[in-house]
């Protein structure tokens, strides 16, 4: 009999999530591909009604599971790129709206990434923004397979397509970079970005073209800007309203666990505060740095187990463990089974039910 699991309340999704807003973005990719949605956001548990709450979300690995099952419903593997060229502000919610309202590209795009976290979080990392926003970066979510090369291309895509909307031009990138290794679309990419596009690269990132940082917004609207990225503002730190000094450790934790074990002095970088004060804040929580990367591990893990197809040895190297041994020995120590048993009967139960 398995262990009963923890109950995580600081996300609902422990690995992320992203708003719906995204997903109706997909199903009109879809309908532009000459298919029909219908069956397969009613497979994944959406319909019209739940597409229409701006505020409900759906996990990332069942996004990308989702995506995936699109590419084979279209048969079009660069789907990502169609999303792209049909996404509009809007879709990126407020944040969209607040930056399409910016003086210029350079302070849209800035705009757009910086209130990303309003429609998107992902245990991986952020995206951030370069040079005064001459370039866009999007964080790496490797092992890539495919069930996620469709997400960088969706979004560098949209990025992409939100300058073009914004400037009224169409060469507004000089350069791309992916990270994951070609998959023989390299003509198609190039195509559509109108640039060099470089794949197997260190990161995910899309370099602005000449002048086009500078270029004026054919949207701006200085009220609105102000009204909209203040409502942004303040919608960000209701995020983070409550958080104590062990869920803002724990927020950070998970990129840093890819293929190593982050140090409190690192962690206590970012925050902003000496290693010491670090210290003795969480244990003024009746907690430790040590307890809170063993927890947050361990909530990683099952999520990883149960919500996707990465390989266990994949899975050690994101959780940080020298090898896929260590990742087992911990597993069996919160759960009292191996992760392998536990994938399998978890997975029986989900298809007795019908849940994908």
């Amino acid at each position: 009999m398995l262990k009963t699991m923890p109950t995580i309340t600081r996300h609902k999704n422990p690995l992320g999530d992203i708003s719906v807003l995204y997903v109706a973005v997909m199903a009109r990719a879809i309908r532009a591909e000459g298919a029909d949605p219908t069956d397969l956001l009613g497979r994944f548990g959406l319909d019209k009604q739940a597409l229409r709450e701006p505020e409900a979300r759906i996990s990332i690995p069942r996004f990308m599971r989702m995506g995936q099952a699109a590419i084979g419903l279209t048969g079009n593997p660069a789907l990502g790129l169609t999303m792209g060229q049909l996404s509009r502000p809007v879709d990126a919610g407020v944040a969209g709206l607040a930056a399409q309202c910016a003086p210029t590209a350079g302070e849209a795009i800035n705009t757009l990434i910086h209130y990303a976290l309003l429609t998107s979080r992902n245990s991986r990392g952020t995206p951030w923004t370069a040079d005064g926003g001459r370039e866009a970066h999007f964080y790496s979510i490797k092992p890539y397979n495919v069930f996620n090369f469709f997400v960088v291309d969706s979004v560098l895509a949209a990025w992409t397509q939100f300058l073009r909307i914004i400037t009224g031009q169409n060469k507004v990138i000089e350069r791309v970079t992916i990270e994951y290794p070609s998959q023989d679309q390299d003509d198609v990419f190039e195509r559509w970005f109108g640039c060099p596009v470089r794949f197997g690269a260190e990161g995910n990132s899309l370099r602005l073209a000449p002048g086009i940082r500078e270029a004026a917004s054919l949207q701006a609207q200085a009220a609105m800007y102000e009204k909209l990225s203040g409502q942004c503002y303040r919608d960000l730190l209701r995020i983070r309203a409550g958080w104590s000094t062990g869920d803002r450790v724990k927020d950070l934790l998970p990129p840093l666990l890819q293929g190593d074990t982050p140090t409190l002095p690192a962690v206590a970088e970012k925050l902003g505060v000496a290693p010491w004060t670090l210290q003795r804040q969480l244990a003024d929580e009746q907690t430790g740095f040590r307890e809170l990367v063993d927890e947050t591990r361990r909530e990683l893990a099952l999520e990883y187990i149960r919500e996707t197809r990465a390989s266990l040895s994949e899975i050690a190297w994101l959780l940080g463990f020298s090898n896929p041994a260590a990742f087992h020995k911990a597993w069996r120590r919160w759960f009292e089974t191996s992760p392998g048993e536990h994938r399998k009967k978890y997975l029986a139960e989900q298809a007795a039910k019908g849940i994908r």
